[in-house]
This record gives structure tokens, sequence and C-alpha cells, in this order.
């Protein structure tokens, strides 16, 4: 077998060493290429890195392992991958035949010039789109340990609600829309896993390969009540507030009054109006 091996940023060949205890494996460092016999991939790095790389994993159609070594590694632990320990575990019983790839949907994101993105973990547009952009700034080892939420306390009280419409597909096979959502919004949030921003469970019901999005809209709400309720998203006890609101659907579409960042797993990618689908099948994934 032949396994190429992705290294994000601050990692080196060394780290790859407790992956190469299979002396069967050829390995090859970066991105392989259409034409490279390749089997597997190994890829280290947080959300942004795999990100960053999925529309290039999806045409190579290739199994991934990907080993958390990220600022945000909310993808890695959706699949069971919590740790490197739990990477190279799963890694060695591919290797050895006992469990197969599997394969997971992604979310699509597709702008007012119909260029089509991919995320893995969620896709989001209003406050948590303001506190990516916000966490994104900040040194890589604090953005690893809680950057996220270091910059969401002072985010909420800075941020106005935006009128937001958000229509959502009908799943009776006619092709036609309906109005889920208008009015005054904090943030919505389109999940493909259940985890974003290091940890928080926004999208508690969510799973990979149900072929659909889970959508988590938090209406205007009063900010030190916002504040107050914020902890409850690690536990998945915010869909319980009345501002709240929480459904699936496979495609929704976004129209806001001015245009807006978009921002998925972490990285900015465009900005509203956009449409936002689930590519079934998309990834497949070495996992426990």
């Amino acid at each position: 077998m032949r396994a190429a091996a992705i290294l994000g940023l601050g990692y080196s060949p060394k780290d790859l060493r407790p992956f190469q205890s299979d002396a069967k494996v050829e390995w090859q460092m970066g991105m392989p290429s259409a034409g490279d016999e390749v089997d597997a991939i190994v890829l280290f790095g947080g959300d942004g890195t795999v990100h960053r790389h999925l529309g290039h994993l999806v045409k190579l159609g290739l199994p991934v392992l990907v080993v958390p070594a990220g600022s945000g590694n909310d993808f890695a632990r959706s699949l069971g991958l919590g740790s490197v320990r739990d990477s190279i575990a799963a890694w060695r019983t591919f290797c050895q035949d006992a469990v197969a790839a599997r394969a997971i949907d992604l979310g699509t994101i597709s702008d007012a010039g119909a260029t089509q993105h991919y995320f893995c973990c969620v896709a989001g547009v209003g406050l948590d789109a303001e506190v990516a952009r916000r966490s994104n700034k900040l040194p890589r080892w604090l953005r690893g340990h809680g950057g996220y939420a270091l910059s969401l306390a002072p985010t909420i009280f800075s941020f106005a609600p935006f009128p937001m419409k958000l229509l959502a597909a009908n799943e009776n096979g006619a092709g036609d829309w309906s109005v889920r959502s208008d009015q005054p919004t904090m943030l919505a949030a389109f999940a493909n896993g259940p985890l974003y921003g290091g940890g928080m469970k926004i999208a508690p019901r969510a799973k990979m390969d149900d072929g659909l999005l889970d959508v988590c809209i938090v209406a205007g709400v009063d900010p030190f009540k916002l504040f107050c309720l914020f902890p409850t998203v690690y536990s998945g006890r915010h869909l319980k507030i009345r501002e709240v609101q929480y459904f699936q659907s496979s495609a929704v579409q976004v129209e806001t009054e001015h245009p807006l960042d978009v921002y998925a797993d972490g990285e900015y990618v465009c900005r509203t109006p956009v449409e936002i689908s689930v590519q079934r099948a998309a990834l497949k994934v070495i996992a426990p």
C-alpha cells in the first residue's frame, strides 16, 4: 500500500513516525495528484487545514485519516478521533484490513457566482462568522486554547441582529422552497456535523451520513441573556431556548438585506446570498 502525508502548519516528517510502523506501507509527502498510485491520505491539521484541501480530496476519492493537530479539531472529534493516539490506532487497524473506509457527507456552499465551496463541519452567518473572523486574528496557540470563546464574549455585546430570510427545500421532490425564517437574527448555523468552535454542540442531532443539514437559528435576543446562555451550547441545551429554531433540510437559501460574510470550518468562504446544501457520501474517511 502507498500512502501520502499532508503536514499542516508546524508539523514535520518526524510527526509521521508513529504511523510508519507497518513496513509494507510506502510513503510520499504532500498532496498526491490524480496520476499518483496512492491508496490513502494521512492529513495532520485542524478544521481549517481540512477545509482548504476538501475540493482536492473529493476529486481524488481516496480514504483520508485526519490527525487532530490544529487549533480547532471539531471534524476529527466528530469522527471519534479525539487525539493523535486515536488516529494512530485507526490507521493501524485500517492497514491490517480490519476496517473499511467510511463515506460521509460534506456541506456545499454556492455563492452568487455559482462557485461551489465544500465544508466539513459547520457554515455560519452572523455572530459566529464575526467571532470566527476575530478568532483568526489571535495567535495560533491562543486559538487552540479557547480562542473562539475568548472572541465570543466581547462580540456578543457589539453585534446587532440583522434581517435574514431563509428558505428551505421542500422534501417532496418538486424542487420548490418554503420560508422557514424571516426575522432579525443573531446567527444562523448550517451543520454537517455536531461540533464547532472548539467543542460547542451547535447541532447536537447532526449526523455526517444522513444527507441533511441541521440548521440552528438564534433570533434577536438581549446580549446579556445571550451571554448567560452561551455555556448551554457546550451541552446542546440551547435547543430548549425560545429564541432558538432548529430543523433539518437537504438545502437552504440564505438572503440578507446587505451582503454578509459566510464562514465555514472557521474559514472565510464568501458573502450572502448563498445556497447551502449537502453532497452525500462525498468523502471517504478512516475512523474508529
